[in-house]
């Protein structure tokens, strides 16, 4: 599967804090990529959850897993890969489809 370049960049910057995830989706808006929409529904909550925290010590605990997560989409989305994340991956898909 080819992905055009601006699905791509769709994509990563889907990944750049909550700010880039919103600017990714108008984005995605006007030309409706899946790859990009893929990308957009992954990174939904790593993002909330990296931008807002929860409970301060259990916050740190999700805050790193999300963080990790968040890395390791990017890395998939970098190379042109729609890879699921691990236990979480097709929960998103399934949350998020409209998005």
């Amino acid at each position: 599967m080819s992905v055009s370049s601006e699905s791509k960049t769709v994509a990563i910057i889907a990944h750049i804090t909550i700010i880039g995830w919103i600017v990714a989706v108008v984005m995605n808006s006007n030309n409706k990529s899946e790859f990009a929409s893929f990308y957009i529904r992954q990174t939904l909550l790593l993002n909330l959850v990296l931008s807002f925290g929860v409970v301060p010590f259990l916050g740190r605990i999700v805050g790193l897993i999300a963080f990790v997560f968040l890395i390791l989409s990017l890395l998939y989305a970098l190379g042109g890969n729609k890879a699921k994340l691990p236990l979480v991956g097709e929960y998103f898909q399934n949350w998020f489809k409209g998005l």
